[in-house]
């Protein structure tokens, strides 16, 4: 018989331990279900339930990450949409996901049920998902940009996210009501709204960006976006706690390709909470366009912190904004703080003295 290393057996436990709290969770819902059910079910202790996750409600967005990243993948959109038709496609795979009135009381209604209401029920998670809503209209935005440039459109983003996510919770409180193919429609509508959508050429407030020479030296991580792994390499890196996720689309709209490393002093219960925003995102956004027509970007949650001490930030929190511009395997440009993923993207290259 193999014996398993320390490693594998806690990979083991922990598959083990997210497929019993699926099952629990489906059939009584995130307020009634109990740890120790969870437990004998995956045949462990409590203490190895608790030595995975910290909590129930990091185990219960564990679980809803996990499926959400599982989720099959369609085939790949026709080549060359029109922004009106990605924006019908996006809303037509968001809807396809909610419950129907004759299902209302299934086993996978009642799993993503309880999700807003324990968001809400916290600062400690509502402040960080309120940024990771902002990242999911400023990616869909991207995207609807790629087919129809010449305007900033994470306004209209914004718009059918709040439209979408008000039909999920209407499905839940009252299956059935509403028609989702004028969802669809009024959703595509939006591109033909004048939202006053303007970027600002200078950010408010900028950090000063300074010259720097370090190695370039990463660790393989896992783009959210794709779900592939890869080494970051050229371009800027945005190292951003929870409360500063959004950051990055200032050194997006300066032109740089990006790296968004997102960082947290929590990362067993708000990283599955970010996998799980980016991921539901991505399932609809790989059914209404192509990788190829989506912007220069990458996105990584490092729960680790390993990518962020490759870019120098060896202590992270929610409030962390830290970004460096990598040319040719070195680190050539560093800020720090608010207004920090422009700086880098537009400040100088390094001096002759600081070794670059």
């Amino acid at each position: 018989m193999v014996r398993l290393s320390r490693a594998e057996t806690q990979e083991r436990n922990r598959a083990k331990v997210l497929t019993a709290a699926r099952d629990e969770f489906a059939r009584r819902g995130f307020r009634e279900a109990k740890i120790d059910v969870i437990a004998e079910r995956a045949e462990l202790t409590r203490g190895a339930v608790y030595s995975n996750f910290p909590g129930k409600r990091a185990l219960y967005f564990a679980v809803l990450a996990d499926l959400a990243e599982r989720a099959p993948r369609p085939a790949t959109p026709p080549a060359n949409p029109a922004a009106g038709d990605v924006l019908a496609a996006f809303a037509r795979a968001w809807i396809a996901r909610l419950p129907l009135a004759t299902d209302s009381d299934s086993d996978d209604a009642r799993l993503a049920r309880d999700l807003l209401p324990e968001v809400l029920a916290d600062e400690h998670t509502r402040r960080p998902f309120a940024q990771l809503m902002r990242v999911e209209a400023i990616l869909l935005g991207l995207a609807l940009e790629r087919v129809r440039p010449g305007r900033r459109l994470v306004r209209v983003a914004e718009a059918a996210l709040t439209t979408l996510h008000g039909a999920g919770q209407l499905a839940a409180a009252a299956p059935g009501f509403g028609e989702p193919f004028h969802l669809v429609t009024a959703c595509a509508a939006l591109l033909d709204l004048d939202l006053a959508d303007d970027w600002p050429a200078e950010p408010p407030i900028t950090s000063q960006a300074r010259p720097a020479g370090q190695p370039w030296q990463p660790p393989v991580a896992t783009d959210l976006l794709t779900g592939q792994a890869f080494r970051p390499g050229d371009g800027v890196v945005a190292v951003l706690g929870l409360h500063r996720a959004a950051a990055f689309e200032e050194a997006v709209r300066a032109g740089a390709g990006v790296t968004a490393v997102l960082v947290t002093s929590d990362p067993g219960e708000l990283a599955p909470l970010a996998r799980l925003a980016v991921a539901d995102l991505r399932g609809c956004l790989d059914q209404a366009i192509a990788p190829p027509e989506r912007p220069r970007l990458r996105l990584v949650c490092d729960a680790s912190g390993e990518l962020a001490a490759a870019a120098g930030v060896t202590a992270v929190s929610d409030a962390t904004e830290t970004a460096v511009r990598v040319e040719d395997g070195r680190i050539v440009v560093r800020a720090d703080g608010f207004g920090a993923c422009h700086a880098a993207a537009v400040g100088p290259g390094p001096s002759r003295s600081s070794g670059g």
